[in-house]
Parts: structure tokens; C-alpha cells; sequence
């Protein structure tokens, strides 16, 4: 499986349109089977969107209008003969003029739900954050996929790190957790993470093949003040994955930057043990 992660930043960016076929044009080159987007959003005074292709609707997700982030990736992609599932999650109002969530692309259809993490359920509320959590088919096998943008640690995160640790001990089909955790590599809330019952391995860290090693550099929103660069974007995955790669993507090297994010891909394979769910 490839998989890619990345906190686009959306709409918010210079250059949005360009940097949003930019994304594009890497996902229809390296056809990733599952992708997870952070901060995908769309203006609270757009219009509804008409044409929802492929569109795997979460219960209580708002309308989606036309501008969705998400939805103008699938519209990109599909004008070039690729098809993508997808499904969007809303957290809360960003910059005062956007809705702003989650989203999951898959190459297979999506039954997806949100999982509320956060102590408050106001849309006006920044610290509102929900997960997007998703089943999907790989390869004959039924795995799960979350999408997900937490808060820091002392504001917000060990609490909703508790909820959604016991949301996602329920599964029982292989889990791939993905997004920007706003904790960088081997500090509190990353140990929190990996020393979890969920036994969760750090691509970055498992697997074979690794290139580069942060996705933010100094000073970005949400990290004020900040001089250093720090990896608090993650892929996760449990036990039953062999994790080949993983690569800090966007980076403005290996690949052009389209946000104030780098992303991160990775190629995984099953276990051959894993039976069909």
C-alpha cells in the first residue's frame, strides 16, 4: 500500500491554486491507494456544491460547498481518468472565514465516521477537533484508516489522545493513523503514542528506507516562536504492517513545497497472516 499524509494548509496558502495542482500532479504520479489531508477547508460563505463524485458522506458533516479543498483535489484527479473515494470531517471555524476538517481519499469505497476528541463541540472553538476515522478494502482485506489533526501537548492533546486511543483499541482490522499530531518525534505526547496499547509503529522510525527527518521548519502558525525544525507529522501503523519507506515528501527538495507543512508517504505491506475481515 502507498499512503500519503500532509497538512495542506488548503486555502490559507499563497499560490493555493497552483500548490493544489501540484498535489495533484504527485498523486497521479505515484498513485497512492490511501491519502489523508489536514486543515481541508472551504469558506462558511460559499456556495453548496452540486456534484459530489465519489463522495462517502460522515454523519453530522456539514454541507459540502463548492470550494471544498477536498472535493477540487477529487474534481483534479478525475478529469485525468483517476478515480478517488473520499470522505471530509469538521472541526471547527479557521480564520474566522472557513470551515475547516479532515479528509480521507481512498481507492476503494469508504464507510467512514467522525470521532469527537475534544472536551468541547463548538464549531467557534478552535480547540473542536475530530478525527476521521474510516474502513476501507485493501487487497481482499478490510483495514482502517484515521485522518487526524490534535491539538499540543498541555492544551489539549493527552485528553484527546485518551478518547481516541479507546476508539481505535475497538477495531479489529489493521489501522493505519496518519496527520499532523502537532507533537514532534520522541517528546511527551509522541511517547504517549507509541508506548500505547495499540502497539503502534512510527513508519519514520520502522521503516527500511527512510529519507528526511522534519516536516515543519521553525516558525508556522500554531508554532509561534518556534526555531527549530520538528517532525510532528506521523504515520502510525499496527503491528500487522512491514513498513518498506517512509519519506518526508513536499519538502521543497525531492519535491516542490505546497504548504507551510511537508508531507509524509509511505509504502507498507500486510502481513501475509492477516486473514480477510
Amino acid at each position: 500500500m502507498k499512503i500519503l499524509t500532509i497538512n495542506t494548509h488548503s486555502w490559507m496558502e499563497e499560490k493555493a491554486q497552483e500548490k493544489l495542482e501540484l498535489l495533484a500532479q504527485a498523486i497521479l504520479k505515484e498513485r497512492f491507494d490511501i491519502i489523508c489531508l489536514q486543515e481541508v477547508n472551504q469558506l462558511l460563505t460559499s456556495s453548496p456544491a452540486k456534484d459530489l463524485p465519489n463522495y462517502c458522506q460522515t454523519i453530522g458533516t456539514p454541507t459540502i460547498h463548492e470550494d471544498n479543498y477536498a472535493l477540487q483535489l477529487i474534481k483534479l484527479l478525475l478529469a485525468q481518468g483517476e478515480t478517488y473515494y473520499w470522505s471530509w470531517v469538521y472541526n471547527h471555524i479557521g480564520y474566522g472565514r472557513f470551515q475547516e476538517g479532515v479528509a480521507v481519499l481512498s481507492k476503494a469505497p469508504l464507510d467512514s465516521q467522525a470521532v469527537l476528541v475534544s472536551q468541547t463541540d463548538d464549531e467557534r472553538d478552535y480547540h473542536t477537533r475530530r478525527v476521521l476515522l474510516a474502513r476501507t478494502a485493501f487487497e481482499g482485506k478490510t483495514v482502517a484508516v484515521a485522518s487526524v489533526h490534535l491539538s499540543w501537548w498541555n492544551k489539549g492533546f493527552e485528553e484527546e489522545w485518551e478518547k481516541l486511543e479507546k476508539s481505535l483499541s475497538a477495531l479489529d482490522c489493521p489501522l493505519l493513523l496518519m496527520g499532523d499530531f502537532n507533537n514532534p518525534t520522541d517528546e511527551a505526547g509522541y511517547s504517549l503514542i507509541v508506548n500505547s496499547r495499540l502497539q503502534l509503529k512510527d513508519s519514520h522510525k520502522a521503516a527500511k528506507d527512510i529519507y528526511g527527518s522534519a516536516t515543519i521548519q521553525k516558525e508556522i502558525d500554531g508554532w509561534q516562536n518556534n526555531q527549530e525544525a520538528l517532525k510532528v507529522d506521523h504515520i502510525f501503523l499496527s503491528p500487522e504492517w512491514r513498513i518498506e519507506k517512509s519519506a518526508v515528501v513536499f519538502d521543497g527538495e525531492q519535491s516542490p513545497s505546497i504548504s507551510d507543512h511537508c508531507g509524509l508517504a509511505c509504502e507498507a505491506y500486510l502481513d501475509e497472516a492477516v486473514e480477510e475481515q
